[in-house]
C-alpha cells in the first residue's frame, strides 16, 4: 500500500473538488457580470423620475436667475455629466414652468434628457458653453432636405436664423428648426434676446413647447405626447427616456 499522501483521491473527494470549483467559477463570473450592472437601477416607465428637488428661487429677478441654481447643480453636475451652466438652464426652466404652467408638470430630467440626445449639452462638434449659456461655435444641424430620415424643411427664414437661406438647419443645444424658434422662442437670461444658442432660452423655450403639445407631463399620456411632438420618432422617446431617467436616479447615461 503506497503511502497516504501518494494515494489516488477517492471518488468523493473528485465529486467534492468539482463541486467546489464550479461554486468558485459561479461566484467568479457573478462578480464580473455584476459589476458591470447599474449600482442604481434606471426605471424604463414614462414619465421618467423628477431628479432631485429644486429650490426655490426667484425668477422674476434680474440678470440671469438660472444662477441661482449654482449651488443646486454643481454637486451634482459631474455625476451626471452635465455642464453646470446647462444643469442650472434645465432647472431653471422647470422651475419657471412651475409658476406659470403648474398643470404642466415637467421636470428639469426631461430637459436634460433632450439635451443630451440633441446635442450633449451644448457640446455637440467641439461647442462649448459661456458663463451666459451661449453655445459657441453654434450648433447647427444638417440641411433639412429630405434625406434618410430626415424631413424636407424649405427656408422659412431667409436664413436669418440658421444661416441657410435654402432648407431650414436645426439650431442651438436644443436643436429648433427657425419656424418653430420664431412662435416659442422667448429670452430667459435676461439679455433682452431670445437665442436658439443660449442654453437657457432654448431650454425654457423647449420647455413651453412641450407643455403646450402634451398638457399634464405628469402622466404617460401627456409626457409622451410632448416628446412625440418634439421628435415624432419612438426611438428618439426611448433614447430621451432613458436618458431622463439615469439623470432623474442620480446617475451619468
Amino acid at each position: 500500500m503506497p503511502p497516504a499522501s501518494s494515494r489516488p483521491p477517492s471518488a468523493f473527494a473528485r465529486v467534492l473538488f468539482s463541486a467546489l470549483l464550479a461554486a468558485v467559477l459561479v461566484a467568479v463570473a457573478v462578480a464580473v457580470w455584476g459589476s458591470r450592472e447599474p449600482s442604481i437601477p434606471i426605471p424604463d416607465g414614462v414619465p421618467p423620475p423628477p431628479g432631485t428637488a429644486l429650490p426655490a428661487i426667484d425668477v422674476e429677478g434680474p440678470g440671469r436667475t438660472a444662477a441661482l441654481l449654482r449651488d443646486w447643480a454643481a454637486p451634482q453636475a459631474d455625476a451626471l455629466g452635465i455642464p453646470v451652466i446647462a444643469l442650472e438652464a434645465y432647472g431653471h426652466s422647470a422651475a419657471v414652468l412651475a409658476g406659470s404652467d403648474p398643470g404642466c408638470g415637467l421636470a428639469w430630467t426631461t430637459l436634460a434628457g433632450i439635451g443630451s440626445v440633441e446635442s450633449r449639452h451644448g457640446r455637440h462638434a467641439g461647442a462649448s458653453l459661456g458663463p451666459d449659456g451661449t453655445a459657441t461655435p453654434e450648433i447647427r444641424g444638417v440641411p433639412l432636405d429630405g434625406g434618410p430620415g430626415l424631413a424636407e424643411i424649405r427656408d422659412t427664414d431667409g436664413g436669418r436664423l440658421d444661416g441657410d437661406p435654402v432648407l431650414d438647419r436645426a439650431m442651438g443645444p436644443m436643436q429648433f428648426i427657425p419656424e418653430t424658434w420664431v412662435r416659442w422662442g422667448v429670452d430667459a437670461n435676461g439679455d433682452g434676446v431670445a437665442d436658439p444658442d443660449n442654453i437657457d432660452d432654448a431650454a425654457l423655450s423647449a420647455g413651453r413647447y412641450l407643455c403646450d403639445r402634451g398638457g399634464d407631463l405628469t402622466t404617460a399620456e401627456g409626457w409622451t405626447r410632448a416628446l412625440m411632438a418634439y421628435n415624432l420618432s419612438g426611438e428618439y422617446l426611448t433614447l430621451v427616456r432613458d436618458r431622463a431617467s439615469a439623470y432623474g436616479v442620480g446617475v451619468r447615461p
